[in-house]
């Protein structure tokens, strides 16, 4: 079968990954506007550039959902080059309305595109954001290019996005207030005493569950709580940002704990940056089934 897998740049997949898997996986840019400045993501600004942007900025920046004309455009360009089966692996539905666009896209086609029914097109909410969705699509690549079906494929995505677990150590929470998607980062009251929270973003739910004094302390407990909270001898991925040092910590002390280092390590893109800021450091592990 002739088969592409098209996901989003939230997924904050590694640019050598998607190099390497580029006839199997179709990333679509999202559109960042900072100010009177409107960039795509990963085509038109790296995410240093863009955390160095955001940091010196007064204005927020926002994030333009993916259209349903895109998507039509997309999925009738895959139709016409004769593929098989489309697997579109999108962020979080409760987060952003590019999952529904989607949808009323492919609706749309099956009713006005003749023989567009033929090619099987599955829409995955991941429920989650960034590496989160990133390795998983990028193995979801691999077994693709081994053989494994497209119905083997579909159910591995679903049973890890069904356990994905997400944690944010928040250094600088200007941005995640302001954005207002972090909820539990907006009542968050403890800057003013040193405390930096542990989030937990679950389904899109977010709730601090741990309080630190200081950097270090942050670490050692986010090591600590993560490691609880994974099934033990599974993957787990970091996101990094400006935070090098103590990230370079964070790998180390988990790496150590739990007998492995992270199976991918990957910048935050522009459409994460923007609801988190340029000063935290997320990680993704494999918790317990919740559907």
């Amino acid at each position: 079968m002739k088969v592409k897998i098209i996901t989003d740049s939230c997924c904050d997949m590694p640019p050598a990954d998607e190099a390497a898997h580029k006839d199997m996986i179709d990333i679509m840019s999202f559109d960042i506007t900072l100010g009177d400045e409107t960039f795509r993501e990963r085509i038109d600004i790296t995410p240093q550039e863009f955390f160095e942007k955001i940091d010196k900025s007064e204005h927020l920046p926002k994030t333009a959902q993916i259209t349903v004309t895109r998507f039509e455009e997309k999925f009738t360009d895959c139709f016409r080059q004769g593929y098989d089966a489309i697997i579109c692996v999108l962020i979080n539905s409760t987060g952003s309305q590019t999952y529904s666009n989607a949808l009323l896209a492919k609706q749309k086609l099956e009713e006005e595109l003749e023989g567009f029914k033929k090619m099987r097109l599955e829409i995955i909410d991941t429920h989650c954001y960034s590496v989160g969705y990133g390795y998983p699509v990028l193995e979801a690549a691999k077994k693709l290019e081994a053989g494994q079906s497209v119905d083997m494929v579909v159910d591995y995505l679903n049973d890890m996005f069904n356990c994905c677990e997400i944690y944010i150590i928040g250094f600088e929470l200007r941005h995640m207030k302001k954005s207002g998607r972090i909820n539990a980062a907006a009542a968050f009251l403890g800057e003013l005493m040193g405390l930096k929270p542990l989030i937990s973003l679950i389904d899109g739910e977010s709730v601090v569950v741990k309080k630190s004094r200081g950097e270090k302390n942050a670490i050692k407990d986010a090591v600590e709580y993560i490691s609880s909270m994974a099934v033990p001898e599974t993957p787990w991925q970091i996101l990094r940002s400006t935070m090098g040092p103590l990230e370079e910590e964070f790998i180390r002390l988990y790496s150590e704990k739990t007998g492995s280092g992270p199976v991918m390590e990957s910048y935050c893109g522009a459409a994460v940056a923007t609801n988190t800021g340029p000063h935290m450091i997320g990680i993704v592990i494999r918790g317990k089934a919740r559907r």
